[in-house]
């Protein structure tokens, strides 16, 4: 069953990213997870190859009540796929002293400079991104796939969220830093 789960997930994921209202193209998307207690949630990026060479996704993660939790960074090649755990990987390593049930994450793709969360370059279309919602509940496994939603950004926003995780990646503890994107979707195996 867990074997048939895994594949299930991961077809899927990969059948939505063929769909053409998979991609949003805008730079800027948000996503909402909850029930991390109970399940997880995984996050699948690409970049669709709209600006012919690599983006990189600059990846926010608060709590429900605007407070930063973690931030990181990641090159995704043209049509590359990429994805991260909330569970494994945004939260893992929290700032604040809890770590939340429900989390929000925004991502933002750019291009030239360094691939750095603290120092976003400039804005890059060719961003698509969904998530994939895993939970159990009475021995019964429920999966919600739903895309990120495209946001606008703001000067202000923008500062304050680099200037935040800049913040995060001096202070030498390593907590607020997320782990890496890993190549490929992921599925089941993350429960």
């Amino acid at each position: 069953m867990r074997v048939q789960l895994i594949s299930t997930v991961i077809f899927s994921s990969m059948a939505l990213f063929a769909q053409p209202n998979a991609t949003t193209d805008t730079p800027f998307q948000v996503k909402y997870a909850a029930n991390l207690a109970a399940g997880d949630s995984v996050f699948n990026i690409t970049n669709t190859g709209t600006v012919g060479g690599n983006i990189c996704v600059n990846v926010y993660t608060f709590s429900p009540d605007e407070q930063l939790i973690a931030c990181c960074a990641c090159v995704v090649t043209p049509n590359g796929l990429v994805s991260l755990s909330a569970r494994n990987d945004l939260i893992v390593k929290t700032l604040t002293p809890a770590v939340p049930s429900a989390i929000v994450v925004k991502l933002l793709a750019t291009t030239g400079g360094a691939c750095n969360a603290s120092a976003p370059g400039d804005l890059a279309r060719g961003l698509a991104a969904w998530g994939t919602t895993i939970h159990t509940a009475g021995g019964v496994i429920s999966l919600t796939e739903t895309p990120f939603k495209p946001s606008s950004l703001g000067a202000a926003e923008l500062a304050r969220i680099s200037s935040l995780c800049g913040f995060i990646q001096t202070n030498g503890s390593t907590y607020g830093i997320c782990n890496s994107c890993r190549p490929g979707a992921l599925g089941g195996v993350k429960l």
